[in-house]
């Protein structure tokens, strides 16, 4: 069971938090009702892409194998069969459907586009240079719109942009942790690291942490923002932005990190307390 669990890989739920930015940004946390859509929304997501994760190990299983790392997951060890871990991968995605349309059918119809997408990249489109990068942003993407247009938040147009700078700036980041990981044997872990350079992805990331950086300071600044909101005080948020961006960018190139952002999240103190730190001070301006 244990096995089964690592199999499901929980620890990457947190990605799926970007459900809740509609909650946080919309301020609709005062409806029980719509925060209750929100978590079951949350959920879904959770068990769907749990179900992703794991075809993506079945398809990926000799690649693993050969992996430093992921030739301890469960399928590549051998410690799950691969028949085992497509009954959990079908049960995972027939329950996460199936909340998902209990919330709303709008849910639904993203949670299956988002599964779509993510079986497509799993069996093809991750070896697209550039396109695997936006695939994986585009994720997030859909997270944030169950979240808001899901659910009946409006959408806003900045924080989508912001969503799109900070996943594009993650994914590039991790495909420069692998060439860094996997030195001269990328190509045989991941086809498409032969299409990437160390210096091709640094200039990539120095171009969406500034994009990120630019569209969360615009933001802050919209009068659009400060009329919902009802502050202008936002603007001394973006210096735990940029710290954050910052640090980051210092695991990848010092301390080899930058290959799995929801263990980086948890593992290093200072981007937890940054985070911690900006949506406590995010709350209280906007509360």
């Amino acid at each position: 069971m244990f096995e089964l669990l690592r199999l499901m890989r929980p620890h990457q739920w947190v990605k799926n938090t970007f459900v809740f930015i509609g909650l946080l940004f919309g301020h609709a946390w005062h409806d029980p009702g719509l925060v209750s859509t929100v978590v079951m929304v949350f959920a879904a997501f959770c068990l769907v892409s749990s179900a992703v994760y794991i075809i993506n190990d079945m398809v990926d299983l000799e690649q693993d194998r050969l992996h430093p790392k992921k030739c301890q997951r469960p399928l590549a060890s051998g410690r799950v069969s691969s028949m085992a871990a497509a009954v959990l991968a079908g049960l995972l995605g027939v329950l996460g459907l199936g909340l998902a349309y209990v919330a709303s059918k709008i849910v639904a119809i993203i949670l299956v586009a988002y599964a779509l997408m993510n079986i497509a990249y799993s069996l093809r489109l991750k070896h697209v240079v550039i396109l695997d990068v936006f695939i994986i942003a585009t994720g997030f993407m859909l997270r944030i719109l169950a979240g808001t247009l899901g659910v009946g938040i409006p959408p806003s147009q900045w924080l989508l942009l912001c969503g799109l700078m900070v996943t594009l700036f993650l994914g590039f980041t991790k495909r420069r942790a692998e060439i860094i990981a996997l030195s001269e044997d990328k190509a045989a872990h991941r086809k498409v690291l032969e299409h990437y350079s160390p210096v091709l992805l640094d200039k990539m990331i120095v171009i969406t942490s500034a994009g990120l950086i630019m569209s969360y300071s615009l933001y802050t600044m919209n009068p659009d923002t400060m009329r919902i909101h009802g502050t202008a005080n936002l603007i001394y948020t973006v210096p735990f932005v940029m710290y954050g961006v910052f640090r980051y960018i210092y695991l990848l190139h010092h301390q080899r990190r930058g290959g799995d952002p929801s263990h980086d999240l948890v593992r290093d103190i200072h981007l937890i307390g940054v985070v911690g730190v900006w949506l406590a001070v995010t709350i209280l301006l906007i509360a």
